[in-house]
Formats: C-alpha cells, sequence, structure tokens
C-alpha cells in the first residue's frame, strides 16, 4: 500500500507543478487553489508512504516522478521541446526510481 501511496504522491506533485505554470498564466484563484490541493494531497501521500518505507527511498522516488513527470507534461502541454537528448535523461531518472523499488 506505500507504494500506491507514493505514486499517487508522484501523480499529485505532478499536477502541482502544472498548477504552477497554469497560475503563471492566467492568475485565477482556483489556479493557486488547486495548486494547494495539489502539493497538499502530495505531501499528505508522501507522508503516509513514509511510515512503511526509508525516507531516502521515499523522497527520491517521489522528487522523480515530480520532475521526470513535470517535463513530460512540459513536452505534452506546453509545447517543450522533446529533444531525444531530454528523453534519454528523463528514462534515466525514471530507470533510477525503478531501481530504487527493486532493491528496497
Amino acid at each position: 500500500m506505500a507504494w500506491i501511496t507514493l505514486i499517487l504522491a508522484g501523480l499529485f506533485e505532478m499536477f502541482g507543478v502544472a498548477m504552477i505554470n497554469k497560475l503563471h498564466k492566467d492568475r485565477s484563484g482556483k489556479s493557486l487553489i488547486l495548486l494547494f490541493l495539489g502539493f497538499g494531497a502530495s505531501f499528505m501521500f508522501l507522508s503516509y508512504a513514509m511510515k512503511t518505507l526509508p525516507m531516502g527511498t521515499a523522497y527520491a522516488i517521489w522528487t522523480g516522478i515530480g520532475a521526470s513527470g513535470g517535463a513530460i507534461l512540459g513536452m505534452l502541454l506546453y509545447g517543450e521541446s522533446k529533444d531525444w537528448k531530454r528523453l534519454v535523461f528523463i528514462s534515466m531518472v525514471l530507470s533510477a526510481a525503478v531501481g530504487l523499488k527493486l532493491v528496497s
């Protein structure tokens, strides 16, 4: 169950990052509320996952999901560069997260 909540934490982290970008574009109260809800849910799920998982592993995977997911969202939704080098490094981050799961 801890791994599922950790993945949820990473997904909410991605959502929060997307809301930061949306807030910069339209400055609405709705975007601000969604930003706080996204990051709040992310921290809540991370906290729950860390009751079982080691802190270093949980934080590294949470950060990896948020960082690589944010980069992928930027490519898909906001027209950011899809250069093959970026994709290689994003896949390295995701591979490292999977590796941590395998050794934990």
